[in-house]
């Protein structure tokens, strides 16, 4: 019975923290939506262009 009661007074503790939170509003976060979809692709640019350097050179130095 006691984790019954500490389990309910748990949800309750987290829904008045959550009472709490500042939400960001809808414009806020579709930028930051946009930002991180962009940060994304950049860096799988990126990550592409090293793969495939790396794997010249690789295939250069053991004749794949």
């Amino acid at each position: 019975m006691n984790f019954f009661k500490s389990a309910v007074q748990f949800f309750q503790d987290a829904y008045y923290e959550l009472t709490k939170v500042t939400w960001l509003g809808r414009k806020e976060a579709a930028g930051t939506t946009v930002v991180v979809i962009i940060f994304v692709i950049i860096m799988s640019i990126f990550v592409y262009i090293v793969d495939f350097i790396l794997g010249f050179i690789v295939s250069s130095i053991f004749k794949i």
